[in-house]
């Protein structure tokens, strides 16, 4: 009997997370082109559906129906806290819109990509290239890699134009605590921690992430998201979303429940506001609306958590009001003047959107129209809901003012279809007067309780229902004030008197620490305070690396490549000032001597010790022909020679940065010279050829990594601490 109960539960937990992620598995990343086979794309009850609602102004609903049938235009998205956002956007405005531009293929003009008018700084782009189109060209093939390689550096994101559309609403400040409460796969997470860290002289903001999703398997998807970014300050959670558990932190030396400033509530719909590219989409579709129960139970949910002050963002990709104004409306009714709708019409110039709409219609598979409740036969009650209809007292329906949601409809800026609703909270919810209930998970030890400075208790073994269940992520253990590993790294990196040292972590009780990893205070509060409620997935960013023979050289633990950028303000001693032409003699020979570097680096790194370094290049701005935004990179100070530690696509970026030129052909990685000799960009080629082939024989072991939770797995190599060091 017990194992059918563990089947029966099994089976409702994957009927929730399938309910959860229906509607979400492509929304946020953009089209590019991908290969449907023809599927004939009519709808009779879609469209009879959305004629009797009107939500398309009259004389358009042919022009709707046609841009539903196109497919959707490509989007790219810049990384904008990122101090290389503006030399990515000159490298592609000047590179490669220009030639596209001037570009033809079997006779027909390429479109030149175009900023989306209403997103900031012109950091988002579209064009209605295909992937199909990009084969065509060997230009655009380039153009195709380059977008490819910055998308793993963290540079670029390939998200669809309406995806954007809610964290720019939300309107976050770096001091802000964020639930992310329906995640995966995280193109909007990426945003929200851009936003964060909108100014990079601060390492630390004050605000966190906190994104969650269901789906177990898809909450990985969302590590590696969120990894490209190497933020401190983003924690990967796995909850069902409409019972996500309230979490306490330690204020002024007492427990109190963590409420957040702002929450994105993306819930999972019907999705007909995606058929431009989920091509299924058009055969599927019903008026079943078996979504709106628990969208209207993750959007309560994510209001009870909501600070007094705070903004939330109910978002679907839905058109159908049912699971749009509908649930506002019963979340507003609920709340008795709790929750008020946000007049957002003058965040977004440029956005073309329709207001919200206060009258709708229900219709079922069978075509049978209902305007009220009391028309519903009582046969249908458990299909149809109270709350799916409008509200009747006219009055309390003007107080709502549903018009301050926004509709985007597909053909007025040949975008996906979208809806979205900014609700702003102005008092308790009335059933919440008093803070909430802490509960505590029972057998749950997805992460074991975070260790304090004097806890020296091993983890407790996991229970039989988290073996069955898959939860087997391996504690998050913050290092001691006293610990050993700091006083090594504290004298050969001469770390500052302010360096928060509580704030490292590693993934293991027992044995030599393989990684150091670095959260923000705030997330180190969450930890420490909610180990037996979390399911923790993934936080903090990698630091230090153990260097198998590095204590020879005076420490165990090389620097990483993915969080220098929140550790080098600490740092401040093995650190070399490179020029250009340095760091274009560092990215392409794979293990250059030190006379390779100009006299000023050279004699820097004469003074220093084998180990690892810091490579630090400060832009000139009387010499605007040179990047203009600092570069620091990971590095390793050999007997007699110097490299850089640097993963592949970012060591690609870096290139491009300097003007050098990186490319493979279909064929292979460039030809050699004929004198034997390469010059800068074959080097980059050789290297890059190499590369791939050590991440094919790495690929199993990161996959081993990644299920684990752990992020041992790492994109850089290790070395032999000497003069041959391995290539990263």
């Amino acid at each position: 009997s017990r194992v059918v109960c563990y089947s029966n539960m099994g089976k409702r937990s994957r009927q929730r997370q399938k309910n959860q992620n229906a509607g979400r598995d492509n929304r946020d990343t953009a089209g590019w082109g991908a290969g449907y086979a023809d599927i004939i794309k009519e709808n009779k009850l879609f469209e009879n559906y959305y004629k009797e609602l009107g939500l398309v102004p009259e004389g358009e609903f042919e022009q709707f129906m046609e841009a539903m049938r196109e497919p959707l235009p490509a989007t790219i998205r810049i990384t904008g806290y990122k101090s290389h956002a503006k030399e990515i956007l000159h490298c592609l405005k000047e590179k490669y819109f220009k030639d596209i531009q001037e570009l033809e293929i079997d006779g027909q003009k390429i479109e030149a990509p175009q900023p989306l008018s209403w997103y900031p700084d012109e950091q988002a782009w579209h064009t209605n290239m295909s992937r199909k189109i990009i084969r065509k060209s060997p230009l655009l093939e380039k153009f195709h890699q380059f977008l490819v390689s910055e998308t793993e550096s963290g540079n670029i994101s390939r998200q669809e134009a309406v995806s954007m559309i809610p964290p720019l609403l939300l309107k976050i400040e770096p001091h802000h605590k964020i639930l992310d409460m329906c995640a995966a796969p995280g193109s909007k997470t990426a945003q929200l921690i851009e936003m964060l860290h909108a100014d990079m002289d601060v390492p630390f903001p004050e605000g966190f992430v906190i994104a969650n999703d269901v789906d177990n398997k898809r909450c990985y998807l969302l590590v590696h998201q969120a990894k490209r970014l190497n933020s401190p300050c983003i924690m990967v959670v796995n909850h069902d979303a409409s019972c996500i558990p309230t979490l306490e932190i330690n204020s002024n030396g007492k427990k109190d429940v963590l409420f957040y400033d702002r929450i994105l509530c993306d819930v999972p719909c019907s999705g007909d506001g995606t058929m431009r590219k989920n091509i299924d989409v058009w055969k599927k579709w019903t008026t079943s609306n078996r979504m709106q129960s628990l969208q209207l139970r993750i959007a309560v949910r994510g209001v009870e958590q909501l600070a007094v002050g705070g903004r939330m963002v109910y978002s679907t990709c839905s058109l159908n009001p049912i699971e749009d104004e509908a649930v506002i409306a019963a979340l507003l009714e609920k709340s008795e003047g709790a929750l008020e709708l946000a007049d957002c019409s003058a965040d977004l110039p440029g956005l073309k959107w329709m207001p919200g709409v206060t009258s709708w219609k229900l219709m079922t598979k069978e075509g049978q129209w209902y305007t009220d409740w009391s028309e519903v036969p009582s046969s249908r009650h458990t299909q149809i809901r109270p709350t799916m209809f409008p509200q009747k007292d006219s009055e309390k329906l003007a107080s709502f003012h549903l018009e301050r949601c926004m509709r985007i409809l597909p053909h007025h800026q040949n975008t996906g279809g979208f809806f979205v609703a900014v609700l702003v909270k102005k008092a308790p919810m009335p059933w919440n007067k008093r803070y909430p209930k802490v509960l505590h998970l029972k057998h749950s030890h997805t992460i074991s309780a975070a260790q304090t400075s004097s806890s020296k208790e091993a983890p407790p073994p996991p229970s039989k229902k988290m073996r069955l269940f898959g939860y087997k992520e391996d504690p998050f253990v913050f290092l001691s004030d006293d610990d050993p590993v700091f006083t090594t790294i504290q004298s050969f990196y001469d770390l500052s008197p302010d360096f928060p040292k509580l704030n490292v972590l590693t993934r293991t009780h027992e044995g030599k620490k393989r990684n150091l990893y670095m959260v923000s205070k705030e997330l180190r509060n969450v930890l420490l305070n909610n180990s037996e409620r979390m399911k923790v997935i993934n936080t903090g960013v990698k630091v230090w690396s153990r260097n198998s023979e590095g204590e020879e050289f005076g420490c165990a633990f090389r620097l990483a490549q993915e969080g220098i950028y929140t550790l080098q303000p600490y740092i401040r001693s093995r650190i070399i000032r490179v020029s250009v032409e340095d760091i274009k003699v560092l990215l392409t020979q794979e293990n250059p001597y030190l006379s390779k570097l100009e006299d000023e680096a050279h004699a820097q790194a004469q003074k220093i010790g084998m180990g690892s370094i810091v490579l630090k290049y400060i832009p000139n701005p009387n010499n605007p022909g040179e990047p203009q935004c600092p570069i620091q990179l990971c590095g390793w100070r050999g007997k007699t020679s110097i490299r850089a530690f640097v993963p592949r696509n970012e060591r690609f970026h870096y290139l491009r940065m300097l003007g050098v030129e990186v490319f493979r052909d279909k064929q292979g990685l460039g030809q050699k010279r004929s004198d034997g000799e390469k010059d800068g960009k074959e080097e980059a080629e050789d290297a890059a050829e190499k590369d791939e082939e050590q991440e094919e024989e790495r690929a199993a072991d990161k996959e081993v990594d990644l299920e684990n939770g752990n992020e041992n797995g790492s994109s850089e190599s290790k070395t032999d601490c000497g003069d041959k060091e391995t290539s990263s």
